[in-house]
């Protein structure tokens, strides 16, 4: 009797704990570890957001460092690439003149002269059509808000690992819906997502991480609002 009933003892605690060591956001059902996962990346200070978003028909590739007050990255398209840099509503963009002659430049900044702004970092006026274009992509409520999103029934999938963290992975619609790795230590962040309909994947990681971004040199700076808007009105005030 002692033997078996140490046996059932021994078969209850089943060897080894596949949660232990762990947050135990393992043991939670599918939404309430989608639930975790998004409150702590919406208590996240920073984080480094890098992968593939198709969005009205065109993809982007992504490589941003994300904080509340601040972003520094680059963006690719079918255009051509670009760099932006924003601290607090202080907007820069910088490309080489061959984004500048492409049909990738935001409306308002495609008159601007490639050779003016080849290389440099230009300072975008924030009443210009051009800064809500392309200010979306630095802000890390925004971006993080659309992008961590799933549609359809969740079920709670495979563990994998991340970046080497292990990670227990959530689906919606049997994946149709999108997939999302969260964190198993430490806190629950999201560390890969999967967009529903093959609309792109990304990783997230260096959650939390310091991150100031550091503003370009003086003579690196062209002014949209002085040099460039000003000389177009200038030209439009002309009798031709």
């Amino acid at each position: 009797m002692c033997a078996l009933a140490l046996g059932a003892a021994l078969a209850a605690c089943g060897g080894e704990d596949p949660d232990a060591g762990t947050n135990g956001l393992g043991k939670l059902d599918a939404p309430e570890i989608e639930e975790r996962a998004r409150a702590a990346a919406a208590g996240a200070a920073s984080v480094r957001l890098a992968g593939t978003v198709i969005s009205g028909g065109h993809e982007y590739e992504l490589d941003v460092q994300l904080a509340r007050d601040g972003a520094a990255g680059e963006v690719a398209s079918e255009g051509g690439h670009f760099q932006l840099l924003r601290a607090g509503e202080e907007l820069y963009i910088s490309a080489d003149a061959a984004f500048w002659q492409s049909d990738a430049v935001p409306e308002g900044l495609e008159s601007d002269p490639a050779q003016t702004l080849d290389g440099k970092y230009v300072l975008v006026a924030p009443e210009d059509p051009a800064y809500e274009q392309l200010v979306g992509f630095t802000e890390m409520d925004v971006l993080l808000d659309g992008l961590l999103v799933l549609e359809g029934e969740r079920e709670k999938d495979d563990r994998a690992e991340v970046d080497g963290v292990e990670t227990i992975r959530v689906t919606a619609d049997g994946g149709a819906g999108g997939a999302l790795d969260v964190a198993l230590i430490g806190e629950p962040y999201p560390l890969r997502l999967e967009r529903g309909g093959g609309a792109g994947e990304l990783t997230l990681r260096d959650w939390d991480e310091p991150f100031e971004p550091v503003l370009p040199d003086e003579e690196q700076v062209v002014d949209y609002g002085e040099a460039i808007l000003d000389e177009g009105d200038g030209e439009d005030g002309g009798d031709g």
